[in-house]
């Protein structure tokens, strides 16, 4: 009997091969199971900030008043810019510069992004590579920072146990004095009184430049297949955070004095609410934590199936993430209660944020706790998990971005790729590692993902929902999903987000501040180039237009910027069987005119996916009849 032949008009170029199960682009990669995604966006939005930052801005901003901020700010701004990103990436399986097929005019806000994430990658690799300097000091029976009397201390150094055993019978005036953790670190970790300013950078710490190229080797490993590989490590360092967090937590409460630090991190104080300050710092809490604006969440959903459920991820993650940065609140102030309990000082005097709680102020309360190294080895392994996962988030963001333009070349070569970004942005960081690299990194911190990157949010917003069109996009997420996003999500999309964006752009223009470390003011000559950095990022959008409209045929706005301004031809899902309606045939070399044939071939009916892609062709019909009219 012969076999019967299956005309050319029902097959597609993806099925050719009999293939039909195939739901990804197998020349790019993807992911090997659904929780890969899940937890490399939880590992992604859950990194240092939660632990270092946000427990210091809510005590700062009325303690349990600033969650009404936090929670409204998350619904008007996060959850919504969130989805958005993840509708983008899973729509199209393209990473952040190649996305903009669906408007080629605005392809400059893909580079911009690129130029942001690769700065912030430099410097936050370094505060990696201080967490593996501190992770190897705490291998000892005797912490090194826990007492005076080493070769780096000054006469200023006053130990907190001399205060203990003092019995009170002596008053002991701290205000001029300074603990042995705090000259650890500026005197032996960072040794920065060897440079005078960041204009005199000094020489190279080797051991931290050592301890930078072990951050960048571990980091390339784990991105070495793409997903495959760090899909895998994330089982590993998403979780593992939180079972050191919870340890740390019960053993902080359980302290004396744990509950002054409790009290003092989250007792309301709702006046504070009617501070435009307090909103602000919501907002740039959400911003920030979430990563929006950085390309990690767009990049990770490109990895997806067509129909992974996004909708319901972008509440786990985001919810997760903001109960993680309330539970850190808890962990960090009651360990910083017992502190200020052993030290005889109100709680303010031993909170601070940023390296300062993380390399001062935590590791000085270590050695007040009985199994000192023990302890502090589970807070640094803690912040070693919680940065990795992030910064491969960096990582395949510029290497997918890259490597989606140029396929040909660099797909087959990704793993050599890789290697050469990791050590362009290796030998980048070695100015972080001299006497004087903590000034560079600080003007790093304030400038490279500062008012660059609220442009490129508002940017990627406005033209998602008013160049391509909200009922377009909306369109999009139902053939995905089976169903369009609610008045919610398309009223944020509108307004809200765009808005609370704008006024944090303003507020920071209008409030800014020349960065300082310490008491050292950064020179004019350094904070031009700081913000060089982050004009640097915007301008790349109007580069990128003219480079659009110059490409497109005839008068400038007739036809370049409009033409320019539309979706390029093969602009859609990247599987022939996903393209519906607009969308059928328009990938190069296609043959087949309804990609619903190849799904009734491949599941022998229609799914309710399929039932969707037939309402959406409808209603485009209704529409195209309606304009025509």
């Amino acid at each position: 009997l012969t076999q019967p032949v299956t005309p050319d008009l029902l097959v597609s170029p993806s099925s050719q091969d009999g293939d039909l199960g195939s739901d990804c682009p197998e020349d790019r990669g993807n992911w090997t199971g659904r929780l890969d995604f899940l937890l490399s966006c939880i590992g992604y939005c859950v990194g240092l900030g939660n632990v270092w930052r946000f427990p210091y801005r809510a005590y700062t901003n009325g303690g349990g008043a600033f969650l009404v901020p936090y929670f409204i700010m998350l619904a008007i701004c996060g959850i919504p810019i969130f989805f958005m990103e993840l509708s983008l990436g899973q729509f199209s399986s393209l990473g952040p510069l190649a996305v903009w097929k669906i408007s080629p005019l605005f392809k400059g806000v893909g580079m911009g992004t690129i130029l942001i994430v690769s700065l912030v990658a430099i410097y936050y690799n370094m505060i990696i590579a201080y967490v593996l300097f501190y992770l190897f000091a705490s291998l000892t029976s005797d912490l090194p920072w826990q007492h005076c009397g080493n070769w780096w201390n000054t006469e200023l150094c006053l130990d907190h146990h001399v205060i203990k055993a003092g019995n009170n019978t002596i008053p002991v005036n701290i205000s001029n004095t300074v603990s042995p953790s705090e000259e650890y670190w500026s005197r032996y970790v960072l040794h920065i009184q060897g440079s005078s300013g960041i204009g005199d950078p000094g020489r190279i710490r080797w051991n931290l430049c050592l301890c930078l190229l072990l951050s960048w080797t571990i980091v390339y490993l784990c991105i070495l297949k793409g997903v495959k590989s760090s899909g895998k490590v994330v089982y590993f360092t998403a979780t593992f955070p939180y079972l050191i967090l919870v340890m740390l937590l019960i053993r902080g409460v359980t302290l004396e004095g744990a509950w002054k630090g409790i009290q003092f991190y989250l007792t309301p104080q709702f006046d504070h609410l009617l501070s435009s300050k307090v909103w602000i710092e919501a907002a740039l809490q959400i911003f920030y934590s979430l990563g929006v604006g950085f390309g990690g969440l767009l990049t990770f959903a490109s990895y997806n199936t067509f129909h992974q459920n996004i909708y319901r991820d972008t509440f786990i993650v985001t919810l997760g993430n903001a109960i993680t940065s309330i539970l850190a609140g808890f962990a960090i102030f009651s360990v910083l209660g017992y502190m200020s309990q052993e030290l005889g000082v109100p709680v303010n005097q031993v909170a601070k944020a940023g390296p300062g709680l993380a390399f001062v102020v935590y590791p000085q309360a270590m050695t007040m706790l009985p199994l000192s190294p023990f302890w502090s080895f589970l807070f640094f392994f803690m912040l070693l998990t919680l940065g990795l996962d992030s910064q491969f988030a960096f990582m395949e963001t510029i290497v997918t971005a890259v490597t989606d333009e140029f396929p040909y070349y660099l797909r087959p070569k990704k793993a050599s790729f890789s290697a050469v970004i990791c050590i362009a942005l290796f030998l980048m960081g070695l100015i972080l590692t001299t006497e004087g690299g903590m000034y560079w990194l600080v003007l790093l911190d304030d400038y490279s993902a500062g008012f660059g990157l609220m442009v490129v949010v508002i940017t990627t917003c406005l033209v998602v929902t008013r160049v391509y069109g909200m009922k377009r996009f909306c369109r999009d997420i139902q053939m995905m999903l089976g169903f369009k996003p609610g008045p919610y999500f398309r009223a944020c999309w509108m307004v809200l987000s765009p808005a609370t964006m704008m006024a944090l752009l303003v507020y920071n223009i209008v409030k800014y501040q020349p960065s300082e470390y310490g008491n050292y003011r950064f020179p004019t000559w350094a904070e031009v180039l700081g913000i060089l950095m982050g004009v640097l990022s915007c301008l790349m959008i109007p580069m990128g237009m003219v480079v659009a409209v110059l490409q497109e045929e005839g008068t400038l706005w007739e036809v370049g910027v409009q033409q320019a301004s539309r979706p390029a031809m093969d602009w859609g899902p990247s599987l022939e069987e996903n393209r519906t309606g607009v969308y059928v045939a328009s990938l190069a070399g296609s043959q087949s005119p309804k990609p619903l044939m190849v799904h009734m071939r491949k599941y022998g009916g229609i799914t309710s996916y399929e039932n969707t892609a037939i309402e959406v062709d409808r209603e485009m019909e209704e529409d195209d009849d309606e304009e025509s009219m």
